[in-house]
């Protein structure tokens, strides 16, 4: 049988019209589903400018499911679910994404963010921890470990959170020497809750190796120390701390004079409290010389109206007090005068009825919401 090529001259031009036609309808198609994704999407963002969440989640619900490889609308839901509250939502989203056998690396590593992310705002820590650790060797692992250091923090475990900083040191992300020595001191505290003492001096030492300068270490070193019984030696570390935090000292102030008197070091003590007053006028430091000096309270009132006239303050105030009033000179009274009316004078103030702002000075218009007549005529002076 012999081939007619004559159907072939016929076949041929049909069979382009035919491809030519399903190429077009397939464009047509393709051009269909993308133009309906960004109007979807569009249509979402706008919706979240209005401050219209509910409505932008549908939004963007109806785009993921018209364009279910879309990354970045994903992550625009996963981020809104978040934002709301909707935890639960949100894992699955971002679950859904590192499911994904075709996500690309840097894809993977941000839904693993956002993953860990959605755990800390549940408060699912140990998912979280577990959520940060996997970002190690990625793009996001300064941010997780500082998350980690964070995390680590809050559930006080702070021996991890020891390992941490100073990893992060390590690679240079920023000092984190002050933080070490406060996680020792605090393993230094729950090994002396426990009885263990060879531990809490060890985690002593290893805090005043991380911050030399740090005031806390010297602190709780007195306090052992006073515990122990061996106030002398509280003596001298606590003169130490002096030297290098004058405003720490006022924490232990109150137990350096009691330890002082415990070992008969009073003169020593009341010698030292006058140098420190004099170069820091503070309540802690007059209470402590006090202690330490066994003075009766008629004695007291030069050093106390001194203070109370340099620092008008009601705490110094409160101490004229301990001086019996039939004691009291005119001086005293006068300097008790001046300091109460000068800081009752910011609680004499006026209160917006309808907003509730505050001013010293009436006003028939509130600066705040602008009512008239909103400011009732009698001050409040409550704290």
């Amino acid at each position: 049988m012999e081939f007619d090529f004559q159907w072939l001259l016929i076949g041929l031009p049909v069979a382009f019209a035919l491809g030519w036609m399903a190429s077009r309808l397939d464009l047509r198609q393709l051009k269909r589903q993308r133009d309906d994704s960004p109007r979807a999407y569009f249509k979402g963002l706008n919706l979240l400018l209005n401050e219209q969440q509910d409505q932008a989640i549908d939004a963007f619900i109806e785009a993921v499911q018209s364009d279910p490889d879309t990354t970045e609308l994903h992550f625009a839901l996963g981020n809104l679910f978040r934002r709301r509250g909707e935890f639960e939502r949100a894992v699955r989203v971002h679950q859904h994404l590192l499911d994904r056998a075709d996500l690309k690396a840097i894809e993977r590593d941000r839904a693993q963010l956002a993953l860990a992310q959605d755990f800390m705002k549940a408060g699912l820590f140990d998912r979280a921890e577990a959520a940060w650790r996997a970002l190690r060797g990625s793009s996001y692992e300064g941010e997780a470990q500082l998350a980690l250091l964070s995390l680590y923090e809050r559930s006080r475990d702070w021996m991890q959170a020891a390992d941490i900083a100073r990893r992060l040191e390590q690679q240079g992300q920023a000092t984190f020497a002050a933080r070490v020595a406060h996680y020792e001191c605090e393993l230094a505290e729950q090994a002396d809750a426990q009885g263990d003492d060879d531990s809490a001096s060890a985690a002593l030492q290893r805090a005043a190796v991380a911050a030399p300068d740090a005031a806390r270490p010297g602190v709780l070193a007195g306090a052992r120390l006073r515990r122990r019984g061996d106030h002398a030696a509280a003596l001298d570390a606590w003169e130490r701390l002096r030297k290098q935090h004058a405003t720490a000292f006022l924490l232990v102030a109150p137990d350096y004079a009691a330890s002082a008197l415990a070992c008969n070091q009073a003169p020593r003590a009341q010698a030292m409290l006058t140098a420190a007053l004099a170069e820091l006028p503070a309540i802690e430091l007059l209470l402590a010389l006090a202690q330490v000096d066994g003075s009766a309270p008629q004695q007291r009132l030069p050093r106390l109206l001194e203070h109370l006239k340099a620092h008008p303050t009601l705490s110094a105030a409160q101490l004229l007090f301990s001086v019996p009033p039939q004691d009291w000179t005119d001086e005293a009274r006068s300097a008790l005068r001046d300091t109460v009316a000068r800081a009752a004078r910011p609680l004499q103030r006026y209160r917006c009825a309808a907003c509730g702002f505050e001013a010293q000075h009436y006003f028939w218009q509130c600066p705040g919401c602008l009512s008239w007549d909103s400011y009732p005529p009698q001050r409040i002076d409550a704290l």
